[in-house]
């Protein structure tokens, strides 16, 4: 197997992640560890304060009957308080079990039972009503707690006159190789299984990233590095985020929505220095630039701006990898131009003071990560999974190479298969499945645990994912095809939103696709035509034809066996709330498949 590697760093010999709470705190205690939002402004949350938060609420849990070893759910949005309940936990031994704010009742019977979690933590009263749903079904939980109901508060007083020593009691039991959490993997395929990360593992991630990438991090001159963490903190890329800065000492602000309406009011009043994201967020801001730039009349002028900035970023890279000269005179003028009229507006999106952006949780575009970078903020691409507490490789800091995922981070080692599947080992992996940790048996050799990802490794060790093993197509006439690349190649058009290719055991290839509303809103305007419903879309002629040209221009880059042959166009995206979606925004292939079959059954009909 060809292998990439990075030097392990030194294993953290004692602890659990609670103690970063209290060692900060003794040793910095007027550091800003966290800011709170009230309202447009942000109150600081020093590290001594946090750490009195957490202990109060430790001592709480201790009265409410916790004790380590225990398992409690968190079913909230992305909240200081979610924070505030891990740590609480931590310190004394116990395990959060996160569960997605968007669950249904059966999935949360699922997680509460298996976990057999004896309390659960809500956000507000939808999610105690979904749980008090299936709670007869559950006879380990023994309490509910509701945020908005002011459970911090309400646990804070029981713990009234416990003593400190009480909790450090509990955490010096913490090892790092207690567990730390159960996250269920996000299920594309099948139903999520629950991974044990441990204490040594999230401890091992969050150092490597702050050993790795601790120049980006701290990349903003004389201002304290501050980050946002709107990534659902029950995915383990938000957790990472999360212990990362407490570890890092980086400033952490809160935010609980995904969209780009409700996240860009809050990094302009926060200026995070730099972020943490998923290529969604990138593709959509993107987009509503370029639609701007078009409505304002100035099309065009955005345009030659993300040609320079692409054609910018391009040459410093291969200048940073030792392959080039880097920006020549005339392109240095023009970019410096564009920096004035277009970069700076973009980069003010985000608040003004991001130079650099991690970026994971699905395959971010080459052309998209150069367009960025060009405009002033670098997107090092990562790539990992719930099995490997997140980032197993990330691109290096100085030397990123758009359109892969980057190297092994410190400690991890990378290799591929005969068949092209990505193997990977280190410190980071997890230890096993809830209530069967040997069913990954199946994913490990000497060590190693098998991804289920297709990938290749370059000649200087970078990492390009392909797609999932499970999701290749394999047509009647034998053909193999990992759509992932395929479908991205179709939604790198503005007015698509997804892309599902299909044809499993059919004679070709085809494709459903849905279309981005408010892009649709847009191309329509700027044509001078009205509005349509999303009914009347599907049938509109010219808007076919130009779906067909996006199609079109992806099948140029497989054979004729490999290219969509049909699509279908749908009424709505694919989303969260249909169970279509995962936490990450990947794909929920066979659920979407199962629900349009009889679109696709149309789509081989003739």
């Amino acid at each position: 197997m060809r292998e990439s590697s990075s030097p392990a760093l030194p294993a953290p010999a004692v602890g659990g992640l609670a103690d970063s709470v209290y060692d900060t705190a003794e040793r910095s205690p007027a550091l800003v560890q966290f800011s709170r939002r009230r309202g447009d402004r942000w109150l600081d949350v020093t590290a001594v304060q946090f750490r009195d938060e957490v202990m109060a609420l430790a001592k709480g849990l201790l009265v409410r009957g916790i004790r380590y070893g225990d398992r409690v759910a968190v079913m909230s949005g992305t909240r200081y308080e979610w924070t505030l309940f891990d740590y609480a936990l931590w310190s004394i031994g116990a395990i959060p079990v996160p569960v997605y704010p968007t669950a249904a009742a059966e999935q949360v019977r699922w997680i509460l039972a298996e976990t057999q979690a004896i309390a659960c933590v809500v956000e507000h009263e939808d999610h105690a009503m979904t749980v008090g749903a299936v709670c007869d079904a559950l006879p380990d939980l023994t309490g509910i707690w509701q945020l908005d109901r002011g459970a911090v508060a309400t646990l804070t007083e029981d713990g009234h006159g416990v003593p400190d020593s009480l909790v450090h009691r509990q955490r010096l039991g913490v090892s790092p190789d207690s567990v730390a959490t159960v996250i269920y993997t996000s299920g594309t395929t099948g139903r999520p299984k629950g991974c044990l990360l441990t204490h040594g593992n999230f401890a091992a991630e969050a150092d490597a990233l702050l050993a790795g990438w601790g120049s980006v991090f701290r990349d903003s001159g004389p201002v304290a590095p501050a980050t946002m963490v709107f990534l659902p903190l029950a995915h383990v890329y938000g957790r990472v985020v999360q212990v990362a800065s407490v570890r890092g000492g980086i400033r952490l602000g809160h935010h609980g929505q995904l969209s780009t309406d409700s996240l860009l009011p809050a990094m302009a009043s926060y200026r995070p220095t730099f972020l943490h994201v998923v290529p969604y967020i990138f593709e959509k801001i993107h987009q509503r630039a370029r639609e701007a730039a078009e409505e304002a009349g100035r099309g065009e002028l955005f345009a030659q701006a993300a040609e320079t900035a692409v054609e910018w970023a391009a040459a410093r890279e291969q200048r940073a990898l030792g392959r080039g000269p880097g920006p020549g005179p005339a392109l240095r003028l023009r970019h410096r131009a564009y920096d004035r009229m277009v970069y700076q507006r973009l980069r003010a999106v985000f608040g003004g003071r991001v130079r650099n952006v991690m970026c994971g949780g699905s395959s971010l575009s080459r052309e998209l990560g150069l367009f960025f970078a060009g405009a002033g903020m670098t997107v090092y691409e990562g790539y990992g999974l719930t099995e490997t507490t997140a980032a197993v490789t990330a691109n290096p800091p100085g030397k990123p190479k758009f359109g892969t995922v980057g190297r092994p981070v410190p400690g991890a080692t990378v290799a591929i298969g005969d068949d092209g599947e990505v193997w990977v080992r280190g410190a980071t992996v997890f230890t096993g499945y809830l209530n069967d940790p040997h069913e990954a048996g199946d994913d490990r050799y000497d060590g190693w645990f098998a991804t289920g990802d297709l990938g290749s490794l370059d000649e200087d060790g970078y990492l390009t994912i392909t797609g999932r093993k499970k999701e290749l197509i394999v047509t009647s006439s034998g053909k193999n095809l990992a759509p992932a690349a395929l479908e991205d190649r179709v939604r790198a058009h503005p007015l698509v939103a997804q892309c599902l290719a299909v044809g499993d055991d059919r004679p070709y290839v085809a494709a459903l696709i849905t279309l981005d509303a408010q892009a649709l809103a847009h191309w329509l305007k700027a044509r001078g035509r009205e509005q349509l419903d999303p009914w009347t879309a599907l049938a509109d002629a010219e808007l076919h034809t130009e779906i067909q040209r996006a199609v079109a221009a992806a099948n140029t880059t497989v054979s004729r066996a490999e290219s969509i042959r049909a699509f279908r166009l749908l009424p709505r995206e694919f989303s969260l709330e249909q169970g279509l979606l995962t936490p990450s925004l990947k794909l929920r292939r066979q659920a979407i498949i199962d629900l349009y079959a009889d679109d696709i059954a149309e789509l081989y009909a003739t």
